[in-house]
């Protein structure tokens, strides 16, 4: 091989491997997407929902996010016996199982059976986006890791705006029925697409401690000063997110958006689709605590920009909310990975867990400021929030390698 031929070999195989990381993380963005459409595709559609069921603000909105809780008993059980699931099948059963609550959704006019319903899309969720973290961080390098982790978190966003919109233009078509049978039929799509594309393994994925997450070593992820700052941080994200988008759909409507047209308020998240995918070179780049702390900033300025009763104020505040907290989930998420030495599925699932409680503790009680004290209230809780998860991630380290 002469001097000219060996780096224009170097050039095409290189290029060749761009072009395969890109299908694949592409890959993992639709996965993601197909796995939490449902997560918060109901929120806009929840002042028809309210008007459905007869119940307040507060209570639609516990009920909506009932999701979250969901979520989160089953990043605890992940956590707790993950090491001995197989990951492929593990996420395709679960999204295929997924379809049959969100089916059922479509049939109830009890308020109880729908929270109890969304519980349950929550376990499917949790379980299906929990063992594909830990599949993510088990079958690539470290650093490509960080970028298939901020490819399915970019899916994640996809979702928020794409599930939302869908949302709101099945339901003002077809009525909140056809809606949920749209996203039955989603749910079956992604476990599909799971079953045919990800990679098959041999046996069951085994961590360095072979067997069940004993006690011991779940105890351990909780000992660990980082992974509980980091599992802190995740609580609060969520806690602003879901506090943010759902209420602040009462506020829109008071403006005089009509509540089928809530889904157009949603663009708000088209941005972040194109900003989540740089979180690992963010990360990369300036360590993912300072990451961290720079996207959580912009996130606050996005929620002061929330006090204005001017809209269009409000869809820039949004946007800035949504382009932050999805930046810093992405860092936070890839944090967990790197810092965990063992059973990263057992981390990942606890991770997941405080994640979703604080998407649960959001819904509860920004619900209760916004009826009692009013939307400003609720904004400076959402403020003091993000204020604290950026002194937390001020103080990680560098994670492992």
């Amino acid at each position: 091989m002469t001097d000219i031929e060996q780096p224009l070999t170097a050039s095409v195989q290189e290029r060749r491997t761009i072009h395969a990381d890109s299908w694949r993380f592409g890959l993992i963005a639709l996965i993601a997407f197909l796995t939490l459409v449902d997560l918060f595709a109901a929120q806009a559609v929840l002042p028809s929902l309210v008007e459905r069921f007869q119940v307040s603000r507060a209570t639609m909105g516990f009920a909506v996010n009932a999701s979250t809780l969901g979520m989160a008993l089953a990043g605890l059980l992940v956590a707790f016996v993950g090491s001995g699931l197989d990951r492929r099948n593990g996420i395709w059963i679960s999204l295929a199982i997924l379809s049959v609550p969100t089916t059922l959704l479509a049939f109830t006019d009890n308020i109880i059976v729908f929270a109890a319903l969304r519980v349950l899309q929550g376990l499917c969720m949790s379980t299906a986006f929990t063992l594909t973290a830990a599949y993510l961080s088990e079958h690539f390098s470290a650093g490509k890791a960080s970028t298939a982790l901020a490819a399915y978190v970019t899916g994640n966003v996809a979702s928020n705006l794409f599930g939302r919109m869908l949302s709101a233009a099945v339901a003002g078509i077809g009525g909140l029925s056809i809606n949920f049978l749209v996203f039955a039929a989603l749910n079956l799509l992604g476990a599909a697409l799971v079953w045919f594309t990800l990679k098959r393994t041999t046996s069951m994925m085994r961590s360095d401690d072979r067997g069940n997450l004993t006690m011991r070593i779940w105890g351990g992820h909780l000992a660990d000063p980082e992974l509980r700052r980091v599992f802190a941080i995740g609580f609060l994200i969520l806690f602003v997110f879901i506090g943010t988008y759902t209420y602040v759909n009462f506020r829109i409507v008071t403006l005089g958006v009509r509540p089928m047209a809530l889904g157009l308020v949603y663009l708000v998240f088209l941005p972040s689709i194109f900003t989540t995918p740089f979180a690992g070179r963010l990360a990369s780049a300036v360590g993912p605590a300072t990451g961290i702390v720079l996207t959580l900033a912009i996130a606050i300025v996005g929620l002061v920009a929330l006090l204005s009763a001017y809209l269009p104020v409000i869809l820039i505040g949004l946007t800035l909310v949504a382009v932050g907290t999805f930046l810093a989930q992405a860092m936070a998420t890839g944090v967990v990975g790197q810092h965990a030495r063992s059973d990263k599925a057992g981390a990942s699932g606890i991770y997941l867990a405080s994640y979703y409680t604080g998407g649960m503790a959001g819904s509860v009680v920004l619900g209760q400021v916004y009826d009692h004290v009013g939307w400003n209230a609720s904004v400076y809780v959402l403020i003091a929030a993000l204020a604290v998860a950026m002194l937390l991630a001020g103080s990680l380290s560098a994670p492992h390698r």
